[in-house]
């Protein structure tokens, strides 16, 4: 045992130090608040092209006047054109498109064409269907020949915005959000998908180089190959482990700093002002002197989301985490290190990696549908399996799995990742000092039999 330590102590202490472990553990929480707030920033910033686009309608002119300009986007309805001659110039007209209006289009919805040299984006569509479709309600509505339209679509105009609330055993109130516990579970399942996949793939590159230079020879004459395997990955998972507690700690810091800085006090009283009084009195982190009035949506939606993402069972995430990385990562890398001591260099791994990465790439994909139907048999199998739980469990438990389940799957976890240990030191001490051959599945198999 005293062996093993000296190999985790080194492997740590030699990875730990590196540059690259101190830049990214630095600029990681950065990176991802980077990519989830940059295409954010991208779509609402910019000046787009302006866009002149000719209205053509075929009998009739229902949407005279309907499309209203804006700075970016110029309607020009045109009485008399030839549609198809105006198809093939309308570029030389100086149109950023066509819009073509057939009559059919109070009974048939796709009547409506666009039409254009390039791919028209989304925000352009939403608006022309969006409004089309409102005045065609206003027709249909004077058909009927009612009076004051206007003021009866402004007053049956609603909206619902379903709270969930939830209610344990002992009877305790929370609200909570189901897309905090969307977000929670696309990130879980992808972080977990990095850390075991990334620190996994360390262990076979490590394996790789010491038994090509030949230090593993020396290292062998003092201990056991499956020492010298064992420490290998307790030592680089001991280093993904101190990896995420720091990344914990500094996105802390970073929440902390952003609040105190940029969310300035004034800034929570226009927000408070503005969002239901049923979300500020359920919020003891907002003063009292700022509850009050109610107006703004999107803040009132923000806060709502911090008070649900603060009503997640993080006693159960976090530990539920920590779990599933280390046992995962411990099935992962020993495969991994009995594949680096089979072969000769990691060109030769290609025909052991894929069996080995389609589960985590099932499991990242069953995650993702976990979303939509977390209760599916298919998400339950994936969550029990131990080449895919890790990942497709960390994507249940948002949505509160019964503690059963995930009681049987870490019961399956543990003894899976036993197995697969005991399994990769079988071939580690076999292949570990074999050079020169090519090593097959067939062989793998002579190997586990010694």
């Amino acid at each position: 045992m005293n062996k093993i330590s000296v190999i985790i102590e080194r492997e740590y202490i030699s990875r730990v130090r590196k540059k690259s472990f101190i830049i990214m553990t630095l600029m990681a929480p950065i990176l991802m608040a980077t990519l989830i707030v940059v295409p954010t920033l991208l779509m609402n910033t910019g000046t787009p092209d302006f866009k002149k686009i000719a209205i053509v309608e075929d009998g009739s002119d229902l949407f005279r006047g309907v499309l209203e300009n804006t700075e970016n986007v110029e309607f020009v309805y045109i009485d008399t054109a030839d549609i198809n001659e105006l198809k093939t110039n309308f570029s030389e007209l100086g149109y950023y498109g066509v819009l073509y209006i057939n009559n059919l289009v109070v009974t048939v919805p796709n009547a409506v064409e666009l039409i254009s040299k390039k791919q028209p984006p989304i925000g352009l569509l939403d608006k022309i269907s969006s409004s089309m479709e409102k005045e065609l309600e206003k027709q249909k509505l004077q058909a009927l020949n009612l009076e004051n339209i206007d003021e009866i679509l402004k007053s049956i105009r609603s909206k619902v915005d379903i709270q969930t609330i939830k209610i344990d055993d002992e009877g305790n109130i929370k609200e909570t959000s189901t897309s905090v516990s969307m977000i929670l579970t696309y990130l879980s399942a992808l972080l977990m998908y990095m850390l075991v996949f990334v620190f996994g793939a360390q262990v076979l590159r490590g394996v790789i180089e010491e038994k090509t230079s030949r230090v593993v020879e020396v290292i062998i004459s003092s201990v056991k190959p499956v020492q010298l395997m064992l420490g290998k990955i307790i030592g680089i998972g001991l280093v993904g482990l101190t990896q995420f507690v720091l990344w914990a700690v500094l996105t802390a810091g970073v929440v902390v700093v952003l609040k105190n800085t940029i969310l300035s006090e004034g800034q929570v009283q226009e927000i408070s002002q503005s969002a239901p009084e049923s979300i500020i009195s359920s919020n003891p982190q907002i003063p009292a002197e700022v509850k009050g009035k109610v107006d703004n949506e999107s803040a009132a939606e923000i806060l709502k989301l911090l008070q649900s993402a603060g009503n997640q069972r993080w006693w159960l995430i976090i530990p539920s985490f920590i779990f599933y990385f280390l046992t995962g990562y411990f099935l992962y890398a020993s495969i991994f290190a009995a594949i680096g001591s089979a072969v000769d260099n990691e060109t030769e791994t290609q025909q052991f990696m894929l069996p080995v990465t389609i589960p985590i790439i099932l499991g990242l994909m069953v995650a993702m549908g976990t979303m939509q139907n977390p209760e599916s048999e298919i998400a339950f199998w994936c969550s029990m399996i131990p080449l895919t739980s890790p990942i497709v469990m960390m994507a249940r438990l948002p949505f509160d799995v019964p503690m059963w389940e995930l009681a049987l799957s870490m019961g399956i976890m543990v003894i899976s990742f036993l197995g697969f240990v005991w399994m990769a030191a079988k071939i580690y001490r076999t292949g570990i000092l074999m050079y020169g051959k090519k090593a097959s599945y067939k062989e793998l198999w002579k190997w586990l039999r010694y």
